[in-house]
C-alpha cells in the first residue's frame, strides 16, 4: 500500500510561479503528475521514473514545467513556472509501474489533490 501527499498548491497571479510536493509512504516505482480542470477530463503533466532519470512532459508544458525526484525524501517535486489562468486545476499525484506515463489505469496510487489557482 502507496500513500500520497500531495501540498504546495494555493493562489498565484499569471506569470508566477508554485513547487508542488508529493511525498509517498512505502514503495513506489514512478510518480506521475495529473491535473483536472473544472469540466475538463484529468490529463498527465509530468512523470519520473525513480530507478533512472528519465522524465516524461506533457508536449504543451515543456520548458514551463519541471519534475524532479528526491529519494531519500520519498518526494517528487513539480515546478511550474510562467503560469497561466489555463493552469488552474486541481493537480494529482499518483505512483505505481505505469507502462505508459500518461495513462491513468497504468497508475495504481493516487493522492487527495491540490488546488492550483492562477489569476489574471
Amino acid at each position: 500500500q502507496v500513500q500520497l501527499r500531495e501540498s504546495g498548491g494555493g493562489s498565484v497571479q499569471a506569470g508566477g510561479s508554485m513547487r508542488l510536493s508529493c511525498v509517498a509512504s512505502g514503495p513506489y516505482v514512478s510518480i506521475g503528475w495529473f491535473r483536472q480542470a473544472p469540466a475538463r477530463e484529468r490529463e498527465g503533466v509530468a512523470a519520473i521514473w525513480t530507478d533512472s532519470d528519465n522524465a516524461y512532459y506533457a508536449d504543451s508544458l515543456k520548458g514551463r514545467f519541471t519534475i524532479s525526484r528526491d529519494n531519500a525524501k520519498r518526494a517528487v517535486y513539480l515546478q511550474m513556472n510562467s503560469l497561466t489562468p489555463e493552469d488552474t486545476a486541481m493537480y494529482y499525484c499518483a505512483a505505481g509501474t505505469p507502462a505508459r506515463w500518461q495513462v491513468e489505469s497504468d497508475y495504481r496510487y493516487w493522492g487527495q489533490g491540490t488546488q492550483v489557482t492562477v489569476s489574471s
